[in-house]
């Protein structure tokens, strides 16, 4: 970077930079784990035995009704209490890896802190819990007939729910489960508490260096806008595809 963006120079846009990439990637990563978790968490929460349902009913209330703040230091100051020292050690000091070939060097990058990954647990396990309540909104949102039907044409119950019922469900589900991702990035700004290097912190070393306010948080700003912005034009795109493949109305 050879020119200043703000009146900002060069190093701090740099610092700017470095903490958005983890943002991306520690949203990413949450995200993905938490579709897959709420998932699992809504066919537990969905299930007609109690074994399940239950502990998924326990999940719900509280992770949905716990701040993400506390959740974060939760996880934080326990995984320091429980982690056995030198696991512990491990995760503090910086690693890094090489990827190449015949002696040559072709990617080499430095593996998560001990902070990235509390923060990532936390937020993961945050975001499975409204991941699992959309999921669960769109199964209740396909009607009754559609598994009448099914079963009149002969199919299984089993065939009903996974070639009916899951794909409308899905689509039901699509918006709201874009919101999330969105509130998921959004969120990833207090794993800062923890130290966790993105962007946010990385507004605040920026600040703290300069004492350049807006311009710091006016290009944090920018940069979150520009995230959720890019999911949200994600879904448009798979919405305008899915209209015109099936007619409007396909992702509703």
């Amino acid at each position: 970077m050879s020119l200043s963006v703000f009146g900002l120079a060069p190093v701090y846009v740099e610092w700017l930079l470095w903490g958005f990439a983890v943002t991306l990637l520690l949203s990413a990563a949450a995200c993905a784990a938490a579709t897959l978790g709420g998932i699992l968490l809504c066919a537990a929460r969905i299930s007609p035995l109690r074994v399940f349902n239950l502990p998924a009913r326990i999940y719900l209330a509280v992770f949905r009704n716990t701040p993400l703040l506390v959740q974060i230091f939760f996880w934080y100051f326990a995984g320091s209490a429980v982690f056995p020292a030198p696991l512990l050690e491990w995760f503090n000091t910086p690693h890094t890896v090489a990827l190449g070939f015949a002696g040559q060097t072709w990617l080499s990058f430095r593996l998560p802190s001990f902070e990235f990954w509390a923060g990532f647990t936390a937020l993961s396990f945050y975001t499975t819990a409204f991941v699992a309540e959309e999921f669960r909104s769109g199964l209740r949102a396909v009607p009754e007939g559609q598994r009448e039907g099914g079963a009149s044409l002969g199919l299984s119950p089993s065939l009903v729910f996974m070639l009916i019922v899951i794909p409308q469900a899905v689509r039901h589900a699509f918006a709201p489960l874009l919101g999330q991702y969105m509130n998921a990035v959004k969120n990833s700004s207090l794993t800062m508490a923890i130290g966790v290097a993105e962007l946010s912190y990385a507004s605040r070393q920026v600040e703290t260096e300069t004492f350049q306010t807006f311009e710091a948080f006016g290009i944090a700003t920018v940069l979150y806008i520009v995230a959720v912005a890019a999911i949200e034009g994600v879904g448009e795109l798979v919405r305008r595809r899915r209209e015109r493949k099936y007619g409007r109305g396909a992702l509703t």
